[in-house]
Parts: C-alpha cells; structure tokens; sequence
C-alpha cells in the first residue's frame, strides 16, 4: 500500500452491474414513457454512468430497448408465477379468481408496466414477441380457472381492463370485476364445471 494509505490501484468497476444498471433505467424510462421513445442520453443519466457505456453496451437503440423490455416481460412472468403459488390450493371459482385479478388491477406500477410493454410493441412489432409471452402466460395462468378459450377471452379481458384502469386512474370495483369474471366463465365452452 503506498505511503498515503490508499490502495494502488481503483477497484475495477463491474461491467455486469454497469451494464444491468442500463437496462434497469432503460426499462425505468419504458415505463414512465409508456413504452415511447428513449435516449442513450435520458438513459446513461438514469443510470448514472457515462453516455459512452450506453453504446458500449447497447450499439442501438432498438436493442437497448429491447435489452429494457425484456426486464420488464420478465418482471411480468415473475409475478404471474407469484399469482400461481399464492392460489395454489385455492378454490378455483370465480369469485376466487377475480380477487385475484383485483389485487393486480390495483397494482399501479404493474398496470403502468403490461402498457409500457404493448404500447412499445405497437410502435415497433419485431418486439411482439415479448409481449406474446406476456399473454400466452396469462392464458397458462388463467387455465387454471377454466378451459383454453375462456382463458384466451379472459386473457384479452384482462388487457382491456389494463386500459380501463389507467384511463381513468382508479382500480375496478370488485363485485364488478366478480360479475364479469363469472359471466365469461360461465357464458365459455367450460360452462358446465363453472356452475
């Protein structure tokens, strides 16, 4: 150690947690934008690392974006799988599932996120794929509850009550989302376990 006591050398910096820390803020601004445009600039300033590591890391935006998607689609699965461990055991009517949906629908910051996703894929469809894993995971999930096509409906009900809440800043009621829930188990090819 030299005679001022500090080491020789600086500590190398972590390149993966540089580069996660891009992601992290590219993902970030995804979500307060809607999925609308970023910068390597508005990012590297998120992250708080210099312009350059943004397109060391990230050549394009396009990748860089899709580098911050992904977090989010993962984010995404995560807690789909997180809804399926905490009703597992649960009874699988209804009422029972749209409990469940409400507890989501009333998560703002997940609301925010399902429409950065579809909202970036709508602007740019090579990244469709991401957001059809989102749905095909909610279809998985929602299979639990009841037949592959009611899901798929159920699945497609969920999106529009995605847009419903963030339109008008406040969550569904629950005796609503139980009606409807109920009326598309009920009205599906299912029908006859659902009652």
């Amino acid at each position: 150690m030299p005679e001022s006591g500090k080491p020789a050398a600086r500590s190398r910096r972590d390149p993966q947690a540089r580069r996660r820390a891009i992601v992290r803020a590219a993902a970030d601004l995804l979500v307060e934008g809607g999925g609308g445009d970023i910068t390597h600039r508005r990012v590297a300033e998120r992250a708080g690392v210099p312009l350059g590591a943004t397109t060391y890391y990230f050549t394009s935006l396009d990748e860089l974006r899709e580098a911050g998607l992904q977090v989010l689609v993962d984010e995404i699965e995560e807690f789909v799988e997180h809804v399926r461990s905490a009703s597992a055991g649960e009874p699988r009517g209804p009422e029972a599932l749209a409990r469940i949906l409400h507890e989501y629908f009333s998560d703002t910051d997940q609301m925010r996120t399902d429409l950065a996703l579809y909202g970036a894929t709508i602007h740019r469809p090579e990244l469709r794929p991401l957001a059809l894993r989102w749905f095909d995971g909610m279809v998985e999930l929602l299979s639990d509850w009841t037949d592959p096509a009611t899901a798929r409906l159920l699945a497609a009900f969920t999106d529009g009550i995605t847009l419903h809440v963030m339109f008008r800043g406040e969550p569904v009621e629950l005796d609503e989302l139980t009606r409807a829930i109920t009326a598309l188990i009920r009205s599906g090819p299912g029908r006859e376990e659902a009652k």
